[in-house]
């Protein structure tokens, strides 16, 4: 390397340490502020969404647990008693039908979760980088399927999969099997709540990671490959450590709601493949059991807050555009 462009990697460099401390220190600064009690004032902006939630968030689960101890019940003129008869069953009970289902529900859950993570870390990465000025109208034709009804689209996945839907029949005309053998793998299985799910969160998981990507100090990257790394060693001892809240808070998005999703598995999934949630569903829709689908409720919230607080220290960055440092 010439003496010259040493000279201009050292400047760059330095640049970009200096750069990366002072969005440290600015970090800092605002998670002081955010720290600190508000005043009286702003207090009183607080209360108004403070008691929303309480009453709208808090308050039916207060409702939701007094239902699976027992000390409240749907049927008119049963008596209430405090009981643990509901936890002892789901969680102790020989060969639990619904703590087999809750255990399937997280490895479903699980699987998709990473899927989709792995599938639209590459469509963030090819809209934050390569797309360029196309960025933004190229993100809105990925989000525009999705301003219809979420039923719709998993009604449409129902007519594509199903025995004689879309793809069987143009199996049947290209002659790949024969007229009436449908692939019976296609709809009411695994795959088919795996794909749907699938294809229902991809978007808002690439969306986290794009705006992490889109907010990253590009100076770093350009430091990088003035050192001699390699793209590859670029992406992998930059890019991605930079880009894993992101990818946190993506997959953390899915994970989440694919714990109590019930609408897909009940349409795509059959009799055989329901998750959690149609279990809750069915307690709170199709029984008058309210005390045991309460106490599946609270277990899948006890999971939700688990994960949330698992996760929730990943996240911990600033994703504001004011927020990169100026050169």
């Amino acid at each position: 390397m010439c003496p010259a462009r040493r000279t201009l990697s050292a400047r760059r460099t330095l640049r970009a340490r200096r750069a990366l401390r002072a969005s440290r220190a600015r970090r800092t600064r605002d998670d002081h502020r955010t720290r600190s009690w508000p005043r009286p004032d702003q207090r009183a902006l607080v209360l108004p969404p403070l008691l929303f939630v309480l009453v709208l968030l808090v308050l039916p689960v207060v409702f939701i647990a007094l239902y699976s101890v027992g000390l409240r019940t749907n049927i008119p003129g049963t008596p209430t008693a405090f009981s643990l008869s509901g936890w002892q069953d789901f969680l102790f009970g020989g060969g639990s039908a619904f703590r087999g289902r809750f255990v399937y529900s997280i490895e479903i859950a699980l699987i998709v979760s990473v899927a989709t993570t792995l599938a639209a870390y590459p469509l963030a990465y090819f809209l934050a980088f390569v797309a360029r000025r196309r960025r933004y109208a190229l993100l809105l034709v990925l989000l525009a399927p999705f301003f219809t009804s979420y039923l719709l689209r998993v009604i449409a996945w129902q007519i594509i999969l199903n025995n004689n839907g879309v793809v069987n029949s143009l199996l049947w005309a290209l002659h790949l099997r024969p007229h009436g053998s449908a692939v019976s793998w296609l709809i009411y299985s695994n795959f088919s709540v795996a794909l749907v799910l699938f294809y229902t969160w991809i978007p808002f998981v690439a969306l986290p990671i794009f705006v992490v990507l889109e907010n990253m100090d590009h100076r770093l990257p350009e430091a990088a490959a003035d050192l001699g790394a390699s793209r590859a060693a670029t992406f992998w001892r930059v890019t991605l450590p930079l880009s894993l809240p992101g990818v946190i808070a993506g997959f953390v998005f899915v994970l989440i709601p694919t714990t109590g999703e019930f609408i897909t598995p009940l349409l795509v999934g059959g009799p055989n493949n329901q998750l959690f949630g149609n279990s809750i569903q069915a307690f709170f829709g199709d029984t008058p059991d309210w005390n045991y689908g309460s106490v599946l409720a609270i277990t899948l919230i006890v999971v939700v807050v688990v994960l949330t607080l698992a996760f929730g220290r990943f996240l911990q960055t600033d994703l504001r555009a004011d927020a990169r440092p100026q050169s």
